[in-house]
């Protein structure tokens, strides 16, 4: 697993690899920009949307979002990555932290009309993924969404087979969704949120969970 130091060496060069991979249709980036353009689509039918972007990295989704208006917060665990997305967005507020060890102490008390993260919470375990998540709710506006579009899966089938196509690229140090193995989170949510999730590739999809208070 790639830890800061990893992902700031990495850094100048992520966009390009993603989208290499991408071109090929492959593991683990097939979809990667279907992921966000859907995302995009969701936060653009809200017009100057307050959004927290979890593990922006260069920004490649956020940079969009920020010049069609969004207010812009965001947070990452590389020093480079975060110096090549100020460039592009100078007044977002972006946050040097590390989400294994939750929300730093900045954002807690803030709202959002939007939370995202695009290839990001595949680096925590599926049990710290449901109690991130759920941290994250009570950051939301009313009506707010969080979308978390990532390398997943609808069955665990689908990702055994995936693993097998894909043996000798695996990254067995990441921890994909499943999604009929969300349901800890749906029962978690059921009474204010609405929890559903779209499959954009063979390896990517975006999980949706909605503030449905009233």
């Amino acid at each position: 697993m790639l830890n800061s130091n990893g992902f700031d060496l990495w850094a100048n060069e992520y966009d390009k690899s993603v989208n290499l991979n991408e071109e090929r249709n492959g593991y683990p980036f097939a979809g990667y920009k279907d992921v966000l353009n859907y995302i995009y689509q969701q936060i653009r039918e809200k017009p100057v949307a307050k959004v927290l972007d979890i593990g922006f990295g260069t920004g490649v989704l956020t940079t969009q979002l920020y010049h069609s208006g969004c207010e812009i917060t965001g947070i990452d665990f590389s020093d480079k990555m975060i110096a090549i997305a100020k460039q592009k967005m100078p007044l977002a507020k972006l946050i040097k932290w590390d989400i294994s060890d939750g929300l730093p102490n900045e954002v807690k008390t803030m709202k959002f009309d939007f939370i995202i993260s695009t290839y990001a919470l595949h680096h925590i375990t599926d049990q710290e993924k449901v109690e991130f998540i759920k941290s994250l709710c009570p950051l939301l506006n009313e009506n707010g969404k969080i979308l978390i579009g990532d390398v997943s899966f609808e069955t665990r089938n689908d990702l055994d087979l995936s693993k097998l196509k894909y043996a000798d690229d695996w990254d067995h140090d990441e921890i994909y969704f499943v999604a009929d193995e969300i349901d800890e989170i749906k029962e978690s949510l059921k009474n204010h949120f609405f929890c559903d999730y779209i499959k954009l590739s063979h390896c990517a999809g975006v999980l949706s969970i909605e503030d449905k208070r009233l």
